[in-house]
């Protein structure tokens, strides 16, 4: 859903959740990579996804490039924080928060490299955010 999520609200995503999960076999990462043209002609045209050509290819291709560096790294979790040596970042931003890090341009540039799709920075650090490889809230934040 990041990745679909790129160029537009992310209302307009989160609408589209349940959508989503019934679209893409409950995000199974093994049957996303296993669609073939039939499965991108059925998502062509459903309704509760956005209908993105590219971004529905890049989905496919995506789960089959994660799936990839699962196998050489043993987890997608061990590849990304191969990125972190000190594991979970605990960030002390003044105002408001960036959009991107460079520990985010290193890992967007690396799936780039390996043929990730709809992946930069900005979407590899929301994720990095909504997963607890980061805190960002600010000091006075309950949830600091």
């Amino acid at each position: 859903m990041e990745s679909a999520q790129a160029g537009l609200s992310w209302i307009t995503i989160l609408r589209r959740r349940e959508g989503y999960r019934k679209a893409y076999a409950d995000f199974d990462v093994q049957k996303v990579a296993a669609f073939d043209d039939g499965d991108v002609e059925r998502l062509m045209n459903d309704p509760g996804i956005i209908r993105n050509k590219l971004k529905v290819l890049s989905s496919i291709n995506n789960a089959k490039l994660f799936i990839e560096v699962q196998k050489e790294f043993g987890s997608f979790d061990k590849y990304l924080y191969s990125f972190m040596p000190g594991g979970k970042a605990i960030n002390n931003f003044s105002g408001s928060t960036p959009a991107s890090t460079p520990i985010s341009d290193a890992i967007s540039k690396d799936m780039k490299k390996r043929g990730f799709k709809f992946f930069g920075t900005t979407i590899c650090y929301a994720h990095m955010q909504a997963t607890g490889m980061v805190n960002d809230h600010l000091p006075d934040c309950s949830f600091k």
